[in-house]
């Protein structure tokens, strides 16, 4: 379209370039995922096969996209932490947005054979995204204990409204009714009295969310002492350029992702990774 007549119609893309200097979070959220759920027959209140499924697709993401460095999951929803000095896509952004939303769809529906092997597809799943930018580690730090705090929230009231439903016989209006301005305190006490649960003996991932992250991994340290080694075989001159150096090798070492399921409100995740806050 170059020099032509008609290059003038590229004077109507706007330029949507996002603030440099701030950290940018991205979360994708499962779009009408409540009638999916029912759709697909999800285990209530939750389904470790999902769960896993949006871990998998995250993990995809990350790998993908090497300037995400961490991103938190529960439910049908993930955030995605990029770093502060991502230049990914000029900072635009409709198309990191845009990028990312899709890319974590196709992940989510192929691998969807692996975690739902007798379920097929019944229609696309789709998610919506969005970008939220935060200015300092704080703001960051604050935002995902939200979101964890969400998730237990979320969490907490689900599993006492379906012990109601599934165990106690009751609608699920009557359900949401005996819930009613009940208090943290009263749902765990509730779970107990009635159903014999301790809240707290339930598998983290469902309590505390998904926690993806970049792991920095030590290095590979070097040979002890080799003086008592042979010398070794040297290869062939057209052999020399498939073998990858010792600093390729490290280099490829440096991080991996990890799932995990951990508190993140507190100190000690943090401390623990300050390169997750870096620039």
């Amino acid at each position: 379209m170059a020099n032509s007549k008609y290059a003038y119609v590229r004077n109507f893309e706007l330029l949507d370039p996002l603030l440099p200097g701030c950290f940018l979070v991205c979360r994708i959220d499962g779009h009408s995922f409540h009638r999916f759920s029912e759709e697909h027959a999800f285990t209530k209140p939750n389904d470790e096969r999902a769960l896993q499924l949006m871990d998998h697709a995250a993990k995809d993401l990350m790998s993908e996209f090497k300037d995400i460095v961490l991103a938190f999951g529960e439910s049908d929803e993930f955030s995605f932490l990029l770093r502060k000095s991502t230049n990914l896509y000029n900072r635009r952004n409709a198309k990191i947005l845009s990028t990312l939303t899709s890319y974590f769809t196709s992940c989510y529906v192929f691998h969807w054979p692996r975690y739902f092997p007798d379920t097929p597809l019944r229609y696309p799943p789709s998610f919506d995204g969005r970008i939220v930018l935060y200015p300092d580690e704080h703001a960051i730090r604050d935002y995902f204990a939200w979101r964890q705090a969400d998730t237990h929230i979320n969490n907490l009231y689900n599993t006492v409204f379906w012990a109601l439903v599934q165990q106690g016989g009751q609608t699920t209006t009557e359900a949401h009714a005996a819930l009613r301005g009940t208090v943290s305190a009263q749902k765990h006490e509730m779970l107990f009295q009635r159903f014999k649960m301790n809240y707290n003996d339930l598998p983290a991932r469902f309590r505390k969310g998904s926690v993806v992250v970049r792991e920095k991994v030590s290095e590979p340290e070097d040979a002890h002492d080799t003086d008592d080694l042979p010398e070794p075989i040297k290869p062939k001159t057209s052999e020399i350029a498939r073998i990858p150096s010792k600093a390729s090798q490290r280099d490829k070492l440096k991080t991996t992702i990890e799932v995990m399921h951990c508190d993140i409100i507190g100190d000690e995740f943090w401390d623990a990774r300050p390169h997750l806050l870096a620039r």
